[in-house]
């Protein structure tokens, strides 16, 4: 394998694993404000579906194109295809999960089901960051050829990379939007206004007015898009630590409370 070759596996490796910690932390966050809700009586619904959204929206996509991609390539390695087989079945085990998680109506069993989701999620990213790529990479399985650039398990790096978001990892979505040259963005009235900026100015006066606030402070968040993708990463960077509340859905503005608890 040429030196470049071998740059272009280890970036490969990186970005599946970093893609795969953004995916367990953000999957632990709601499965803790789940348990947390349910320990303190609180009304479990939009937490339940908020992660139910998560696993359709990231995890379940993000294990089908695993199937397509990397386990497909992992088959052809004699020494790996037990380990795929078994990782497969839990892709299975993922997709029965978050049914049982969304069919569930009492708080014992949203709790359990939420637990159980995270915990077998956990363990399954484990298997694939410390036995399946090194199985790959030892076996000299072009990963980043296989993959094909698939964003679902690259994540955002291979968004930019081949011409898409480049504004250094955010997420706050509308990256077609230019935004308006010399804008900004203040917090006036307990409302953030980041319909005028572009992304990447959205998504660090986001964060900036959250960093601000004190203990039991929030603002409202205005933008010309479902700021969906921005929860995730809320979920990502402080699990537990925030609240996220609509205000309103569309269809030409949303309004989101984001809180400090």
């Amino acid at each position: 394998m040429t030196a470049q070759a071998t740059e272009s596996q280890r970036a490969t490796v990186q970005a599946i694993r970093e893609h795969h910690g953004r995916l367990g932390r953000t999957m632990a966050d709601h499965a803790l404000t789940v348990r947390r809700g349910a320990d303190q009586l609180a009304e479990l619904s939009g937490p339940r579906t908020r992660m139910v959204e998560f696993s359709r929206a990231e995890v379940l996509p993000h294990a089908a194109v695993e199937n397509e991609t990397l386990y497909r390539a992992a088959w052809d390695v004699p020494a790996a295809r037990l380990l795929v087989q078994a990782m497969i079945r839990e892709h299975e085990l993922l997709r029965e999960l978050v049914d049982d998680l969304e069919r569930a109506r009492t708080a014992g069993e949203t709790a359990g089901a939420a637990v159980a989701l995270n915990a077998m999620f956990q363990a399954h990213l484990e298997k694939e960051n410390e036995m399946l790529l090194p199985a790959l990479v030892e076996a000299g399985v072009d990963l980043a050829g296989a993959l094909g650039g698939r964003h679902e398990v690259l994540g955002e790096s291979a968004e930019a990379g081949e011409g898409g978001c480049t504004c250094g990892g955010c997420t706050c979505g509308g990256h077609d939007a230019p935004g308006t040259p010399g804008a900004t963005a203040e917090l006036i009235d307990g409302e953030l206004d980041v319909r005028a900026l572009a992304p990447a100015q959205r998504h660090e006066q986001i964060f900036a007015a959250f960093r601000a606030l004190p203990p039991g402070g929030a603002f409202v968040l205005v933008n010309d898009h479902d700021p969906k993708p921005l929860s995730y990463q809320f979920a990502a960077e402080y699990p537990g630590l925030y609240t996220w509340d609509y205000l309103e859905a569309g269809p030409q503005v949303w309004r989101v409370r984001i809180g400090r608890p």
